[in-house]
This record gives structure tokens, sequence and C-alpha cells, in this order.
């Protein structure tokens, strides 16, 4: 990546999303033990760690998907622990999936404008026509053009290949105008030219943006992060930047091995 694409970090910003002892217990399983993490407007935070490691259910406590056992978690600095999702979406939390939630069989412009509707319309409102000009259909133009998916508004989702659906994800989670992007493996299954170009947007996306991405692609992760958290058995087992997390042993041992 080069070096033209990297900007300062955004110490000394306030944190956009912060969360203290965030956990989610299962059970007897503590999937999310204590974590502390902040995200700010203009730094790209990647998280990482093996399969298992508490990756997407932290994931899913930032947005609201699940609700913390414990801990605290604020969004501009109100408290936010407990909301629902929808909550966290109108109060500017974006995120997209492992799993895709296209609806294959739409158009794109079709997909983003019924993203941009479920958090900008009020519900009494949402039973009204989707096709309808407006703040929602403006909102979806916009977010295909910041992910380049403008000329393909028309085309039926079904029809883009895997790295384009994974754009329209972005573009759909950028829908509402969110400050905080959380990102769950954007890259699973591109090749490195759709990846090359995924990781161009990203460092585009996160100059105004609070950014979140968990992934698995260590080249990508390294050369787009500002900061990176490693978790690993769900606790924090370090946090920095990329190059002291290159160089920390404890990572090397835990996570990257000894070719990192």
């Amino acid at each position: 990546m080069s070096a033209a694409l990297r900007h300062p970090s955004a110490d000394g910003v306030p944190a956009a999303m912060e969360a203290r002892g965030l956990t989610r217990r299962f059970g007897g399983l503590v999937a999310v033990n204590e974590v502390d993490i902040d995200l700010r407007v203009g730094e790209l935070h990647a998280v990482i760690g093996p399969n298992g490691a508490g990756k997407s259910t932290l994931t899913n406590l930032l947005s609201g998907e699940l609700r913390p056992s414990a801990g605290m978690l604020r969004l501009h600095g109100a408290e936010v622990s407990g909301w629902p999702s929808w909550r966290f979406a109108r109060a500017g939390v974006g995120r997209s999936f492992q799993r895709t939630n296209v609806l294959l069989e739409m158009t794109v412009a079709e997909n983003v404008r019924l993203a941009a509707q479920a958090r900008l319309t009020p519900a009494r409102r949402l039973l009204h026509v989707a096709g309808a000009e407006g703040p929602t259909t403006e909102a979806a133009r916009a977010a295909l053009d910041r992910v380049g998916l403008a000329g393909h508004a028309a085309r039926v989702a079904g029809t883009l290949s895997h790295g384009q659906l994974r754009q329209l994800e972005i573009s759909m989670a950028l829908a509402a105008g969110p400050t905080v992007l959380l990102l769950d493996e954007p890259l699973a299954g591109m090749g490195a030219e759709e990846s090359g170009r995924l990781a161009v947007l990203l460092r585009e996306l996160a100059r105004d943006h609070a950014l979140l991405l968990i992934e698995h692609d260590m080249d990508v992760v390294f050369s787009v992060a500002d900061r990176v958290t490693v978790m690993v058995d769900g606790r924090v087992l370090e946090r920095g930047t990329p190059a002291g997390i290159r160089a920390s042993t404890a990572v090397r041992d835990a996570y990257l091995g000894h070719e990192a």
C-alpha cells in the first residue's frame, strides 16, 4: 500500500465510540471478556485474532445486535449500553456482516435505497413507495458513488462480482451517513486485485469515519490500519500501531507466527 494512502493517526480526537470492560457471556462461555476499545473519526482501527477470539461478537456488541453482559459503551459521549440495533443505526452506526445481507433479486439502487429507508425514514412511513424521490434516494446515490458503484445502480445485485457485492454492502452501511463504520471481514473471498481496490476504499472511508475493521488478511491490515487490537480467547492480548504489533513477541506466539 502506498504511503500516500495513509494519514496521521487521530491522536487527540475524542472517541466517537468507546467501550470499557465490555463483556458478553453465553452461559458458561465468556466470548468477550472486559474489552476496552476506542474508535475515532479519521482512524482505521483493525481488530485481529484467531477464529473464536471474539471479534465478531465484539462487533455485534458495538452495533447493538447483542447486549453486553457487563461493561460500558458510549457513542458520541452518551451511554448506549443495551440499546437495540435500530437505535445504534439511527444514531450513526453503520455495519456490514460476514455473510451477505444483499437482496440478490433486487437492483443495486433498490438495495441501497432500502437500507437508507430503514435508517432515515420514520417507522410510520416505511410502507410508502420505496421508489419515490427524496432524501433516501439522494442518500443511496451518494453512497453508491462513494464506493464506485454509481454506474451499476440499475443492475440486478445477483449479477455483481463477489468484490462488487462487498462494495454494495459497504454502500448500504453508508446509506444513512454514519459516523461509525463496523466492517466484519469485508475482504473475505476476494482475489488480490479486488482486495487492493477495497483497501484503497477503506483508507478513503477512514478519513471521515471512525472505522473498525475485522480482517484476517494481515497484508491488508498492516498496510491500512492506524491502530490494531489483537484478541485471543475473548480478551485483548495487545493493542498498538501496526509496527508495534508486528514486533510483539506475544502476538507472534499467539497468532501471527514467526513469519509475519
